[in-house]
């Protein structure tokens, strides 16, 4: 299959029969860093067309310059990039011969912009209202009263219930799904000719994922936009795209209609992403037996946290019931998985388990002790015996402490060892996850995001705790990296005999790992059991919808 192979337009499109040119067209583009050790490669001659109204999705894993490609398209490279040779031509005019002024006069306008996290792409300090109508004034589409109009209008559109109650709030204020569809309605403010949306789903649970992205589907088709659509799911490829580029290593390796790419891959790259996707009908290779009878290493019996929140529309509080009588087991070297929607009270209830947050009823119970009756020594104690892995590993670990340091940190702490000691178990540690050794005495920032989970991995191993908590631990990370740090978990877990809380609102990766599951809707546990129990024959309408929204590889 020819790398530079040209999408064929849809014949239902009327708007391809207005207009046969493409939106966009990428020719030999090369884009290089300048780093320490010289010249570095991002992007090495891509060429693509895309046609009006059709959506191409761009996949690869972390590095393998698909953000570097579109970062290229609408010119906001990082300091160190130059685009070293190639022409992107967008409405007649190679983009990559504009001026900094003319370019900004293209974005928003002609190139809308999706990014991936909006809590780091909205101003925490401006209303949503202010942030949507800046963007029609700097383009002079509107202002005043009509800008705000109009600023409403897009909120309704994106489907934000109360647009005119949610233009006055912060961002803070909204949920994950809700942040995600202001950063939609910004990026289609203009009404523009091409949108580029970088992993815009990537941290959403299915459910809200799906309504996000039937949305931003729904509003290109009516403007005739073409949509870029950067993910390292292939999943989510399989079921938006018309088309599907593979990148690797900076090269286009394959390019297509979806259903022929995911189908019949021709590339090797290819079909190793495709075997690396999770999938709801896999199954953990090997999982070992369980004594049912066995005594549990943690017991949750009643379990309930409320909160008092203030009611953003009349500044009242009221209480606020994020778990409500959950009640569980976790043996011991079982994974025990949490599944549900952003606000089910999952994380929530591991913060509890972790000794993080304190309940407001119910009974945490460690090898038979009830938690909230320890000492601070036994709490102490405690805290080596049970460990954490979050989502984000580089929010998680410091940027001025080596990678040695951050996994030694935990030693340090609790006295264990000399420093002699806290090396050798430093090295042993960094082996267990497979992180070369030399990676040491390098800094967060100088690793990738697989390599960064492992060392957050090692830390949380370092005083051999009985339980890992992992919170959304591996739906941050590419395929094939998610892949590899899984299967770390599973060997580990054998090795060490380790217990998992596994909180996940990817019920593929769920369905991979668990010995068994909670679903939770609302702080509530709605139905339990084993994964071929919830995945096979799911009994709560609540997990059904989960199911039906998550998005299939097979085309």
């Amino acid at each position: 299959m020819s790398d530079n192979m040209t999408a064929t337009p849809r014949a239902h499109s009327p708007k391809d029969a207005e207009n046969p040119t493409p939106t966009l067209t990428v020719r030999n583009l090369k884009v290089t860093f300048r780093t320490q050790a010289g010249e570095v490669t991002g992007v090495r001659d891509a060429s693509f067309d895309l046609m009006p109204g059709r959506t191409l999705a761009v996949v690869g894993e972390s590095g393998s310059g698909k953000s570097t490609m579109a970062g290229a398209i609408n010119r906001l490279l990082a300091s160190n990039a130059t685009i070293a040779s190639g022409e992107i031509l967008f409405g007649g005019r190679d983009l990559t011969t504009l001026t900094d002024r003319e370019m900004r006069a293209v974005r928003g306008a002609g190139i809308g912009l999706v990014p991936q996290d909006p809590m780091s792409n909205l101003d925490p300090t401006q209303r949503i209202g202010r942030q949507i109508t800046e963007v029609l004034k700097v383009h002079n589409l509107a202002s005043g009263r009509a800008a705000d109009a109009r600023a409403v209008e897009l909120l309704e559109m994106v489907g934000i219930p109360e647009p005119a109650r949610r233009f006055r709030q912060y961002p803070h204020e909204l949920s994950g799904g809700m942040r995600q569809r202001v950063l939609i309605a910004m990026g289609l403010a203009c009404e523009p000719r091409l949108l580029i949306a970088d992993e815009p789903t990537s941290a959403l649970d299915v459910t809200v994922q799906r309504q996000v992205l039937d949305q931003m589907a729904d509003l290109t088709a009516r403007m005739g936009t073409a949509v870029i659509l950067i993910t390292h799911d292939l999943g989510l490829a399989a079921e938006r795209a018309d088309d599907v580029l593979v990148m690797f290593r900076g090269d286009i390796v394959e390019h297509g209609p979806a259903a022929d790419i995911l189908r019949n891959p021709e590339h090797e790259y290819t079909r190793r992403l495709l075997d690396a996707a999770p999938s709801i009908t896999s199954h953990r290779p090997v999982r070992r037996a369980h004594d049912a009878d066995a005594p549990a290493l943690v017991e949750i019996i009643d379990l309930a946290k409320e909160y008092t929140v203030r009611d953003s529309a009349w500044g009242r509080k009221r209480a606020f019931r994020a778990v409500d009588g959950s009640t569980f087991k976790i043996r011991r070297g079982q994974t025990v998985a949490i599944v549900g929607e952003s606000g089910s009270g999952k994380s929530t209830t591991a913060r509890m388990v972790l000794g993080l947050e304190r309940p407001t009823s119910g009974v945490i119970a460690y090898d038979g002790r009830n938690t909230a009756g320890f000492t601070a020594q036994r709490r102490f104690e405690f805290t080596r015996k049970v460990q954490p892995v979050f989502q984000n590993p580089f929010a998680s670990l410091d940027s001025r402490y080596t990678i040695g340091a951050t996994i030694a940190e935990p030693l340090v702490v609790h006295g264990v060892g000399t420093k002699d000691d806290q090396e050798r178990r430093v090295k042993q540690l960094a082996e267990q996850v497979a992180l070369p050794v030399e990676l040491l005495d390098r800094h967060p920032h100088e690793l990738s995001g697989g390599q960064r989970q492992r060392v957050a991995i090692a830390r949380a191993l370092a005083l051999r705790p009985e339980l890992v908590v992992l919170d959304e631990a591996v739906s941050a990370l590419d395929v094939l990296v998610q892949a590899q740090i899984l299967e770390l978990l599973a060997r580990l877990q054998d090795e060490l005999d380790l217990s998992y809380l596994f909180i996940s609102h990817d019920l593929a990766v769920i369905r991979q790992v668990s010995d068994y599951v909670h679903v939770m809707q609302n702080g509530v546990i709605v139905e339990s059991g084993t994964p071929e129990e919830i995945f096979d024959s799911p009994k709560h309408e609540y997990t059904r919808q989960l199911l039906a929204a998550i998005p299939a590889v097979s085309v």
